[in-house]
């Protein structure tokens, strides 16, 4: 996962996700309620497997691989408020977001011009046009290059060009992201 889908990520929630394993699987077993044998399902384990991780006695106890772990995340990233985060998808895809972000931005224009690749701090307010064709990109699978070849489009746009009042003829090279944040009003 990269930095804008991690954004994108922290956007749609308002509170964290569990942060330990075993957080993770009690949340699993209430959102299946309390049945071991649909948590192992959706895990891809047996239903013995998971009733050792969620055993009471230590002995008796466990702990899951690195595979599993990641499997329990995604099942857990899946599951966590998904009325909460399509409330702020229809509010970010209808009022736009704020996307905040450090990386390189280079430019091709015109003869004349200082076209060097430099690390920026941009905060940019923008449309809820972006959203929808960033939450269709990642709804069909694109990856952080797409991604970021749509927000360079609207970065160039917004910021450098000023809404298409100057610098008609840049176009922009967005890359490196070292961070991405994306604020939902």
């Amino acid at each position: 996962m990269g930095q804008i889908e991690r954004g994108l990520e922290r956007a749609l929630r308002t509170r964290p996700i569990p942060s330990s394993t075993g957080a993770r699987l009690r949340f699993l077993l209430a959102t299946h309620q309390g049945s071991t044998r649909r948590v192992a399902t959706v895990l891809g384990v047996s239903q013995r497997t998971v009733q050792r991780w969620v055993a009471k006695k230590s002995g008796a106890r466990r702990p899951p691989g690195p595979l599993q772990v990641r499997a329990i995340e995604e099942a857990v990233l899946a599951r966590w408020q998904p009325r909460v985060r399509a409330r702020r998808r229809a509010r970010a895809e209808a009022e736009g977001f704020v996307f905040h972000t450090r990386a390189r931005f280079g430019f091709a224009a015109p003869a004349g011009s200082s076209d060097d690749p430099r690390v920026r701090w941009i905060t940019q307010d923008l449309p809820g046009e972006v959203a929808r064709e960033l939450f269709a990109a990642r709804d069909a699978g694109a990856g952080e290059q797409q991604q970021t070849v749509i927000l360079a489009r609207a970065l160039g746009h917004a910021y450098f060009r000023e809404w298409g009042r100057r610098a008609h003829g840049l176009h922009i090279a967005f890359s490196d992201v070292e961070f991405a944040d994306i604020s939902i009003g």
